[in-house]
């Protein structure tokens, strides 16, 4: 495969779908970088963050043929997994742990790599796009893929009630996809 060599959603949906190892390759290559920051919102530690990227590629890898393009777009379903993949190891027992004692060291080398990560995921321009959000809607989404809480969280956070919450996440959704339409 030439580097150069770019495929639609669906050329690479197909691809991925036939277990291509050429199209794995132009999949990692080209979203890694984007799912690597937004497990590092969630996930601080960076061995442990790249082990949940390492882990989202295979979910994505043996999970292809559950993608359903009526649903979403690839890459959206593509950030869920990592989020979530993301969510699910900082719950984890000893990742709560880890999370929680951070020494003088972790916190300047978190900070150095949040400000890569802010450049990673602002390439796609999703942090222009949440900003052009109503404020009420911007926080919640802020709160929700950038900083890894659930609606419950957000919920008893902002001290608004769940349904309220979410509300203003669909709504929000909405807004994006005009936005990212336009």
């Amino acid at each position: 495969m030439n580097e150069f060599t770019t495929y639609n959603e669906e050329e690479l949906i197909l691809l991925l779908k036939n277990q291509s190892r050429e199209g794995f390759n132009y999949l990692y290559r080209q979203y890694s970088p984007v799912l690597y920051g937004v497990i590092c919102k969630v996930i601080y530690d960076e061995q442990t963050a790249q082990d949940v990227l390492q882990d989202v590629f295979v979910k994505i890898w043996t999970n292809i043929n559950q993608y359903d393009a009526k649903k979403g777009r690839l890459y959206t379903w593509m950030l869920n997994i990592a989020r979530n993949a993301a969510i699910d190891k900082l719950r984890s027992k000893g990742e709560i742990m880890n999370s929680k004692i951070r020494t003088g060291e972790n916190v300047v080398n978190d900070l150095e790599r949040t400000g890569m990560v802010e450049q990673v995921t602002d390439g796609i321009g999703l942090k222009n796009m949440v900003n052009n959000l109503k404020p009420e809607f911007e926080s919640i989404v802020n709160m929700a893929y950038f900083q890894g809480y659930t609606l419950d969280e957000i919920s008893k956070t902002l001290e608004i009630p769940l349904g309220t919450v979410k509300t203003r996440m669909r709504n929000a959704i909405k807004q994006l996809r005009e936005i990212f339409n336009k």
